[in-house]
């Protein structure tokens, strides 16, 4: 996909989490493998439904910023040790439904057979401790 593509793409995504109600402020973070190598990411503190194209954070997989007038995502941690562990991964997104945000608050797995997509498609989701956001621990848990 040409980058001009990925980043359309990525906006896209943005806008529709935000408007299926599954990112409230500016939470949530999204990102793709970029063709060079590296990632286009989210930007922190600006809301998911006004991104544009030119608002992506291009990073190398190091986290060093290449390109954008932004910083990236405080959550960029996360997205590079999932690529690093995942390298057919060609794209993370990082949500907060609010049913799965309720699970978590009671810290309590979503269960595997709580509706059929779940079961055919990942069975039970699991709790992590928590951990302040954009710190190692939050990658760690």
């Amino acid at each position: 996909m040409p980058v001009p593509d990925l980043a359309a793409e990525l906006v896209r995504c943005c806008r529709g989490l935000w408007e299926a109600g599954l990112l409230a402020g500016s939470d949530g973070n999204v990102s793709a493998r970029h063709p060079d190598g590296g990632l286009l990411v989210t930007p922190r503190g600006l809301l998911k439904c006004e991104l544009g194209p030119a608002d992506l954070v291009r990073v190398d997989l190091e986290g060093r910023r290449l390109d954008g007038c932004h910083e990236a995502s405080t959550e960029l941690d996360l997205h590079l040790r999932v690529y690093r562990r995942r390298p057919e991964c060609g794209a993370v997104v990082h949500a907060h439904p609010p049913a799965a945000t309720a699970f978590a608050v009671v810290g309590k797995a979503i269960p595997g057979d709580v509706l059929p997509e779940i079961t055919l498609l990942m069975g039970e989701v699991p709790v992590v401790p928590y951990a302040m956001t954009g710190t190692p621990a939050l990658g760690d848990a």
